[in-house]
This record gives structure tokens, sequence and C-alpha cells, in this order.
């Protein structure tokens, strides 16, 4: 068993939650054990391992492994919370506590990878939830895949919050020598305070950016995810600097950043903890949202005024979110153009508070 016997609390078969239930076929258990108090693991044998992404996505990949649904780092604004809705189960708190693991995905994987017929094209990890939770910990599903990829000349790319990718430091090491491996670590919020509250279940940022430091002094060129950068919290010119000039000292080459976006499932949890934890940004944010997930068009064009001329100064490459609908491409495009004159907006756009307050 992956679990301690000793430590062990499974439902009895004629109490065990059935695959109706939760939406899921193959389930073959639930676990719970007072290591991760509150938290249920829905064990399920996956037919299949690689997703698809879908043609019209602006991802920069091809397919995607997904080794959980579900995620205990329960970061408040993340984007994949609706997935559990297919569950039967609801986008908050049972996004956070009720994880669906495919305790299988490793063997499913190398069968679709060695099958003639594969492409050999570049498979993103940690693209939905992130594949380094604590429960990796304990499941210890990603050695498997990153051997599968790298044994059948597949490439590879990491994006996570999760510490733990030290431990698959030298395996991955040992990968690189056969297909190119990309490592990519979240860290958008350098204020310790804010980043227990809206992201409970993560590494601290310290720890992230020992385990970016770790990333590179085995040679990987680590890129660092500044997303999302949140309105009114995170923006301001201090928390940036703070911020890049870290993620340089702790061996960053390069970062993406990009404003909050809230989907469905995502938005109605999000807005309730700000109303909740910062009710004077209540308004400002439903407004900004009201009509799309995306921050508008103003905000994303001030945002890059004002970040780009920092990462420039700390001598960090950078790329904007790619997760922005292609209608908005022209405003982008015209943001850039305005920043390489010298014209961007210098102030914040008008969203219904007074300009710019500093938090940090």
């Amino acid at each position: 068993m992956r679990w301690s016997s000793q430590n062990l609390a499974t439902a009895p078969a004629s109490d065990a939650p059935t695959p109706e239930l939760f939406g899921v076929r193959g389930l073959v258990r639930t676990v719970r054990t007072p290591e991760f108090a509150g938290m249920a693991f829905h064990e399920v044998l996956a037919k299949s391992a690689l997703n698809k992404v879908p043609a019209s996505s602006n991802m920069p990949f091809g397919w995607t492994v997904n080794p959980f649904r579900g995620c205990s780092h329960a970061c408040v604004y993340c984007f994949a919370r609706n997935t559990h809705r297919y569950l039967d189960l609801d986008t908050g708190k049972d996004f956070d506590s009720q994880v669906v693991v495919k305790v299988n995905i490793a063997d499913v994987l190398r069968a679709e990878v060695a099958k003639p017929r594969w492409g050999h094209e570049l498979v993103a990890l940690g693209t939905n939830t992130d594949p380094y939770q604590r429960a990796e910990g304990r499941y210890e599903l990603m050695p498997g895949i990153i051997s599968a990829l790298a044994e059948h000349g597949t490439p590879m790319s990491i994006l996570t919050k999760g510490t733990l990718l030290r431990r698959d430091l030298p395996l991955l090491e040992q990968a690189a020598t056969q297909v190119p491996v990309d490592i990519s670590m979240s860290i958008a919020i350098f204020d310790d305070d804010l980043q227990q509250r809206i992201e409970p279940g993560t590494p601290s940022t310290a720890a992230r950016l020992a385990t970016v430091r770790a990333a590179a002094d085995r040679g990987f060129n680590v890129t660092a995810f500044l997303m999302p950068i949140l309105p009114y919290l995170t923006d301001s010119t201090e928390h940036l600097d703070h911020a890049l000039a870290a993620l340089k000292e702790a061996g960053a080459t390069s970062v993406i950043y990009g404003a909050l976006h809230l989907r469905p499932g995502a938005r109605e949890w999000f807005l309730s903890w700000i109303e909740r934890d910062y009710p004077h940004l209540g308004s400002a944010y439903h407004s900004m949202y009201a009509r799309s997930a995306y921050a508008p068009a103003d905000y994303r064009a001030w945002l890059a005024h004002r970040v780009k001329p920092l990462l420039r100064r700390h001598g960090l490459d950078y790329k904007t979110d790619a997760d922005t609908p292609a209608p908005r491409r022209m405003d982008r495009g015209r943001a850039d153009a305005g920043n390489r004159t010298g014209q961007g907006p210098s102030t914040v756009p008008s969203l219904g508070l007074e300009p710019q307050p500093t938090l940090f």
C-alpha cells in the first residue's frame, strides 16, 4: 500500500463512495489519514494519461498529464476549480480537500508514449493541478512519469509551487540528458501574511526561492511564474521590484507575468474571499471582472508599463501570460508599442478606488 498502515483510515467497503457518487470511473478506494486532516484522497485507476490540448488554445504545448484532480495548495484564485463540478463536487472547499489520485498514471503513460504513433511532442505537467502538492510525497507518482517520458524521447515541462520538486532534481537532471526538460516555479506573492491567506496550503515564498536556486545550481534555466499579479494587492512598484530582485538572486533566468483572471468556479470563491479579507477592495474587483474572466485591457497595459522596466533592470527575460483571449492580443500589441516608445500609461486606470494604494 502507498500509505502507512499505522496512519491509514479507509472507509469500509460498504461505506465507500461509489464511482457514480463522485462522477469518477475506476474508483478503488477513498483514503483519509491524520497527516492530512480534513482531506480525502479518492484513488482511481485511470484509463488514459495524456490529455490533448484543444487546437484553439493559446498554450505553447499540445499535451498535458495531470496525476491529480483537486489540490491541497488551496490557492483561492486557482483557475482549475471549475473541473470539480464534473465530479459533482463544489469548486471551493471540495476542490481543496477532495483530491482524486490517478494511482496507475505512470504505467498508463508509459504504455501510451511507447506506441509507434506517439509523436514525441512536448508534454506539460502542472497545467491543471500541481503535480508536487503534498500528497505526492506519499504517492510518488512523478518519478514514474518523468522516467516514462524521458525513456520514450518525450520533452517535458514542469510548473509547480511545490518544493518537493527538489526530491526529483537528480532524476530530472538525468532526464535532461535524453530530452529537453523545462522547469518553472510559480511564485507570485512576496508578502508572507498575504501568501498564507491566499495560498494556505503552499510552501513559503522563501522555500520556493530555495527550490529555484537548487534547480539552477543543477544547470536548469528556471522560469518563474509571477502570476497572478493581484490588482491593488501585489501590483505596487515596491512589491514587484522586491519580487524580481528575489527571483534574480535565486537564479531564475526568465519570468512570465500576468494579471489575475477569474474563470467560473474560481471567480465566486475568490470574490467571496476578497469581500471577507479585504472588504474595501470588493467593489473594485467586482467592477473589474464583471464582464470577463480577464482583467480589463487598460489595466493589463498599465501593468505591462510598470513591470517591463523592472524586468529589464534586473536582467530577466520575460513573456506575458499566454492565457489571454485572442481578441485582446491587439490591445496587448498596442500596449507593447506604447512601452517601446515610452508613451504607455503611467497611472493606474480608474477602477473605483483612489490610485494605487501602497500595501507593502
